[in-house]
């Protein structure tokens, strides 16, 4: 049953005591061709080649923000007027362009062609491409396809694509034992600290998706349990379990809270003793609570609305008021997978407005109708808010900043901070 409010759906949610306001219009965010930003960093001998325009090739320079000496592993193939209008063929362009991208960098072992809005509104089959390309290059490359398309997508759906397209060509399992997989993209450093945290429990072995390099692929079967890191990974959880792995119920490990739910939910899955994981988790919990006790006298009290933009609202709506007691005027997120953060809306204030989808104009007439303390938006919002006068946060920082795990608990609840910080100083 749903109830017809102001041009969208409010609807009762799995928890009796919250209703989810849906909404659809008008939305502003990124498209999903930026998670390769992200994603080439941590693959390293991968190439990302976009079949797209030159807006998406603007767009993706201006986003890495590329130095001009360094060499990036992601080009952009420019389709141009004759191409969307069918006077060549792009699937031979395409060749001759692969071609001459892996004949120059023959250190290239993975290779995704990454589909656009250009390339999927001339119905461009970048699958069949990358099979055919395939053929030729392999085995010394291996040529996969997803879409970045931002027809339908928010930004960080792109690495979801891009995982997902790996998960059935991963090895099988042939461990009758169990085994552990980290699905998402997470900084190297914050990777080690939960490798000596798993060890340290006796948990593993442990494999991790994407993985460093190409060449170490994780296995997958019936006997693999996975942990997602990120919570916008819905088709690449989908892929895993059709493989037969499990999904290990849990937060994610934003905070002090989450990421002892998160390391828990594995040590349960594992056997693992409670005193041992007290043990092993205690020193850098208490190490991550002193640290928040520094934010919490500038943030404590504050509203802050939080636009839908990379699907990571959920979670850190969960830390900002629980960990460091903020408190939430509007959590809006592009998509809400009510399965994978069942364990985050638990943990929410009972009377937190949540919104699914955006209707931008009904959104900031609500923003600027309640004056929060901090808005968290897209970079196309922030300006415009800030010349209003509010204070503004950019979501994607969220995305290329390491927080997960305890180490960087105080990290992340700097980047909310400081805005506040920065508008108390221009103010005096």
């Amino acid at each position: 049953m749903t109830v017809q409010v102001q041009g969208c759906d409010v609807a009762p949610s799995n928890n009796l005591t919250r209703s989810v306001r849906r909404e659809s219009g008008q939305r502003e965010v990124f498209c999903g061709l930026t998670g390769i930003v992200w994603l080439h960093r941590k693959i390293q001998d991968a190439f990302f080649l976009v079949v797209g325009s030159r807006t998406c090739a603007h767009l993706i320079q201006s986003a890495a923000g590329v130095m001009i000496f360094a060499e990036p592993r992601f080009a952009t193939a420019i389709m141009e007027e004759k191409d969307l209008a069918g006077l060549t063929d792009a699937n031979t362009e395409l060749d001759r362009i692969v071609t001459q991208l892996l004949t120059r960098r023959p250190d290239i072992k993975l290779l995704f062609l990454v589909g656009s809005c250009p390339s999927e509104v001339i119905k461009l089959d970048l699958s069949r491409a990358a099979l055919r390309l395939s053929q030729t290059f392999s085995p010394g490359v291996r040529i996969l396809s997803y879409t970045g398309s931002g027809i339908e997508t928010t930004f960080t759906q792109g690495e979801d694509a891009c995982l997902a397209s790996l998960v059935p060509g991963l090895p099988v399992d042939q461990r009758k034992e169990a085994s552990l997989l980290v699905v998402g993209s997470m900084a190297d450093v914050v990777e080690d600290q939960f490798v000596r945290m798993f060890d340290a429990l006796g948990i593993g072995p442990v494999q991790f998706l994407p993985p460093r390099n190409s060449n170490t692929m994780p296995t997958v079967g019936p006997n693999t349990r996975f942990l997602l890191a990120q919570p916008f990974l819905a088709e690449t959880a989908r892929e895993l379990e059709n493989r037969g792995a499990r999904r290990l119920v849990a937060p994610f490990p934003l905070g002090v809270e989450g990421t002892t739910a998160w390391l828990r939910a594995a040590a349960d899955a594992f056997g693992i003793d409670t005193a041992l994981f007290d043990q092993v988790t205690q020193p850098a919990r208490l190490r991550a609570e002193r640290a928040l006790d520094n934010y919490r006298k500038e943030l404590s009290g504050r509203r802050i609305f939080l636009f839908p933009d990379s699907q990571l609202e959920i979670p850190l709506a969960r830390f900002l008021s629980r960990e460091l007691g903020m408190q939430l005027v509007e959590v809006g997120t592009p998509y809400l997978h009510r399965e994978h953060l069942a364990e985050e809306l638990k943990l929410l204030p009972p009377d937190v407005q949540l919104t699914e989808g955006q209707d931008v104009d009904l959104q900031l007439d609500r923003c600027r109708l309640a004056r929060p303390d901090l808005v968290v938006c897209g970079l196309g919002l922030a300006n415009p808010l800030e010349a209003e006068g509010m204070t503004t946060k950019w979501a994607i920082e969220l995305v290329f900043t390491p927080i997960q795990g305890y180490e960087q608990a105080s990290d992340l609840a700097e980047l909310f901070a400081r805005p506040l910080v920065r508008r108390a100083k221009l103010v005096a």
